[in-house]
């Protein structure tokens, strides 16, 4: 009996600790975080095949590491190293490996619903400084729909096509 009533303190405990963050809609709460990012590739390059509504760059871009979080307050932390043009064809030989862009931004991109209606929400940070080896940092606050279903992150150009995007 008495490590029954042990128990049941402890799981008290416990859902003690995670109902605040989990019932109340803590705004420190991630709703996405990850440390897996992959570069855009055939046949994501360009306005062929754009995965939210959002184009590719216009070659293969390749990076080192990438990660960040979500939060549902629409707090966007994101870093990239060695975000960088593919280190093979079809880029050419003398930009291989460089980061020609002197500025990336954040896109999340959710699936919401508006009226019953499904639909693709895209909102992007402003433009933040990204080195010639492909580095920056990414420390924003967007506006997130309510809800945010299936958010991704891309790292994108300041025009909106991406370079980078969460998973692989």
């Amino acid at each position: 009996m008495r490590r029954f009533a042990v128990a049941l303190l402890g799981l008290a405990v416990v859902v003690g600790l995670v109902s605040p963050a989990t019932s109340t809609g803590n705004e420190r709460t991630d709703i996405l975080a990850f440390d897996v990012m992959a570069g855009v590739s055939e046949p994501f390059t360009g306005m062929t095949n754009p995965i939210r509504d959002v184009n590719g760059g216009g070659l293969p871009w390749e990076l080192d590491h990438g990660e960040g979080e979500l939060r549902r307050s629409g707090r966007l932390r994101v870093k990239v190293d060695g975000l960088v043009l593919a280190r093979r064809d079809p880029v050419p030989e003398n930009l291989q490996g460089t980061n020609p862009v002197p500025e990336f931004m954040g896109i999340v991109s959710c699936l919401t619903s508006s009226g019953g209606v499904a639909e693709t929400v895209n909102v992007a940070t402003d433009p933040v400084p990204a080195t010639p080896e492909g580095d920056a940092r990414i420390k924003e606050l967007v506006s997130l729909p309510r809800p945010c279903f299936a958010p991704i992150v891309f790292v994108a150009s300041s025009t909106g096509s991406w370079f980078a995007v969460t998973g692989r």
